[in-house]
């Protein structure tokens, strides 16, 4: 049956993936006739092999399919009639065919039999997936929940309530299993159910929530309803809320599973949090809760990756107090630890430590000593001591590229890749980690014609691969062309943006004005919902025109009034501050004022360091009488402040010259902006 059913899921995974009606009508055609095959074999046909055709008859909205399919299934197992119902609602709520879904919510209320029963129940779970409130709101009225069939079927509605806010309802619910359950853990499990389901609400609200709602019902949480909430407030990466349950219900007696504190270790990885290790460990101290051998490795891992090698070794030392034995993965993240570092010697002694505590080395092991060779000699050694005790993986040939290459030797970089042990699967990606490092070290042309045979395959290019490549041409002045060439092979969202982002830094050193301006419209068009990425690039494009001298002046202010005004993007302030210090620097008293306009059109007011800025600018361009006006405008209450002006008069000589023309100036003269 195993069989058959992967054979069904790879017909309908065809179907799914081609845009040609034909070509899916066939791959349904193939996975029907598995179905009669699995008949005429004895099989019976359960939800687990007919569920996937469905579902896809049901996203393809193929009605009559989809009853032709039911009815055989009817007649050859009578018992999966009510499950069908879940599937058949489904399918009405697909096509929004009101009318049937309206008949079957009545057919469940004109009968009360043991089928109408089941069905009832699958209507149900079809409105809880779907949140089609309507439906569920009805069918609440007629079927009894509380004796559904499993505490699954219970929590699917609960959830549901809670994604719609029906708050009334929950409670109404979870007082009448108050008052029929025997499990009083279930109650709190459905009180968790509903509460993290709860939209648009801080996980402090959800937290308060779940409280009251367990104080009205008079209910105490359960340890998997503690759990509920802790996963929840782990998955939105909020880790100190997640601990404070785990004191919580530790002080209330409860245990934590060792699953769910691995979890939020991994929350704590997630968010580089890496000191809530230590609040972590205590807990688990204080509470004797039972961490595993992963526990361990993750929290040994993180005292490292905060350079704390001490707390990691006394984890190791405390392990047989609580029963476990060291792993080699705790020793080698120690041992990658160090080799962050470029503390050779201290993770060659952690090798030591391992052999001596009976620890095996692994392919993790050898992984990290030969990705951390500085000689030839080296790898070779350590890549024969791993093929005599384990077998080399996918890391290992990775790291054999990378070791050789670090040593000079990038002929037997090269040569890695033609090495029989490499499985086929993992061959394109070793290939790309070559390509990487070649590109890296300036061997274009090995690494162009890696790109080209992995392109001839029929393989796709990591986007790693694909940075390093625009890297390298960058580095090596490559042609635009290339490059634009090589952003059309990232089609990962994230990797674009930054190949993007990159090629947009060349064309600002190299003067490609139209380029630039193509590749910024469309990466703007690619992240519109993030205008803090946008504000971050041009940032870096106008610190990078201010402060190169091979881009010009003209470049860069060509460059902000097509943006401004063709793309019509309004650069940040930070982008006009460095305008107006390559001006400055150019000595180019009409664009001075012409930029100092801007700030005020673009909406930016002025402020103190817009004023000392402008100063700066002034005086450097010998326009003292503005700069005099400027300074008026700098309040003086600040010593800092103060500070900056001296330096600003010192730097560009115009103390002295400043003092005469002020001194020289009409008192009775009206002041004039001469900005303006």
């Amino acid at each position: 049956m195993k069989e058959y059913n992967a054979l069904i899921q790879v017909c309908i995974n065809n179907a799914r993936k081609t845009n040609d009606e034909e070509v899916a009508i066939e791959e349904m055609s193939k996975a029907f006739r598995f179905f009669r095959l699995m008949r005429e074999q004895g099989y019976e046909l359960r939800e687990q092999t007919y569920s996937p055709f469905l579902v896809y008859l049901i996203d393809m909205g193929m009605v009559e399919e989809f009853q032709l399919f039911c009815e055989v299934l009817k007649d050859e197992n009578p018992s999966s009639v009510s499950r069908l119902g879940y599937y058949e609602m489904m399918l009405w709520l697909r096509v929004d065919n009101k009318e049937k879904i309206q008949d079957l919510c009545n057919s469940i209320a004109v009968n009360d039999g043991t089928d109408s029963s089941g069905l009832g129940e699958n209507y149900l779970l079809a409105f809880c997936e779907s949140d089609w409130k309507e439906g569920l709101l009805q069918l609440l009225e007629i079927v009894d929940i509380t004796k559904l069939s499993s505490t699954e079927s219970a929590t699917s509605i609960f959830k549901s309530l809670g994604r719609l806010s029906l708050e009334s309802y929950a409670e109404k619910f979870l007082s009448a299993f108050k008052t029929c359950d025997d499990e009083a853990n279930n109650v709190t499990n459905f009180i968790a159910s509903y509460t993290v389901s709860l939209p648009n609400l801080a996980v402090e609200d959800v937290i308060l929530k779940f409280k009251d709602l367990h104080q009205k019902l008079e209910v105490s949480p359960s340890s998997s309803s503690y759990a509920k909430l802790i996963v929840y407030a782990c998955d939105l990466l909020e880790v100190h809320s997640a601990l404070k349950i785990v004191c919580e219900m530790c002080e209330a007696g409860l245990t934590l599973s060792t699953e769910v504190l691995n979890s939020i270790l991994r929350s704590v990885e997630e968010t580089c949090e890496y000191n809530l290790v230590h609040w972590i460990y205590s807990l688990i101290s204080h509470y004797h809760l039972k961490p595993n051998c992963e526990t361990f490795r993750c929290m040994i891992n993180m005292c490292t990756r905060m350079k704390d090698f001490e707390s990691a070794a006394k984890m190791l030392d405390d392990l047989e107090e609580m029963n476990l034995k060291p792993t080699s993965s705790m020793y080698n993240a120690i041992m990658a630890g160090y080799f962050r570092e470029k503390n050779v010697d201290d993770a060659l002694r952690v090798l030591e430590c391992m052999k001596n505590a009976g620890v095996k080395p692994d392919s993790g092991t050898f992984n990290h000593l030969i990705g951390n060779s500085k000689t030839e000699e080296d790898i070779t050694k350590y890549y024969e001591e791993m093929l005599s005790s384990c077998q080399p993986t996918k890391q290992t040939f990775v790291a054999l590229v990378t070791a050789y290459a670090a040593c000079g030797q990038l002929e037997k970089a090269k040569q890695v890749v033609l090495d029989p042990a490499i499985p086929p699967k993992s061959l394109n990606e070793i290939k790309c980690a070559l390509l990487s490092t070649l590109a890296s070290h300036g061997q274009l042309s090995d690494s162009i014609h890696i790109y080209e045979e992995i392109k001839e395959s029929g393989n796709t290019l990591e986007p790693k691969a694909v940075i390093s490549l625009i890297e390298g041409h960058i580095k090596s002045d490559g042609e635009l062309d290339i490059l634009f060439l090589l952003l059309k092979e990232l089609t990962d969202p994230d990797y674009w943006v930054d190949g993007c982002s990159r090629i947009i830094m060349f064309c600002v050193e190299n003067k490609h004005l139209s380029s630039a301006v193509d590749l910024i419209k469309q990466l703007n068009d690619k992240v519109q919902d993030n205008e803090l990425l946008m504000e971050v690039l041009l940032d870096q494009v106008f610190s990078k025109i201010a402060s190169s001298e091979s881009t010009d002046l003209k470049f860069g202010l060509d460059l902000y009034w097509l943006i401004r005004k063709v793309l019509g993007i309004v650069p940040s302030r930070q982008c006009l501050d460095f305008l107006l210090t390559a001006c400055a620097n150019a000595k180019d008293l009409q664009n001075i004022r012409k930029i100092w306009k801007e700030y005020q059109l673009a909406g930016y007011p002025f402020n103190v360091l817009s004023y000392v800025r402008m100063y700066r600018a002034l005086l450097v361009a010998e326009d003292y009488k503005s700069a005099n006006f400027i300074l008026k405008k700098i309040p003086k209450d600040d010593p800092d402040v103060r500070r900056v002006v001296k330096a600003c008069q010192k730097t560009c000589n115009g103390r002295i010259a400043l003092e005469k023309l002020t001194n020289n100036m009409n008192k009775k003269e009206k002041e004039e902006d001469l900005l303006d």
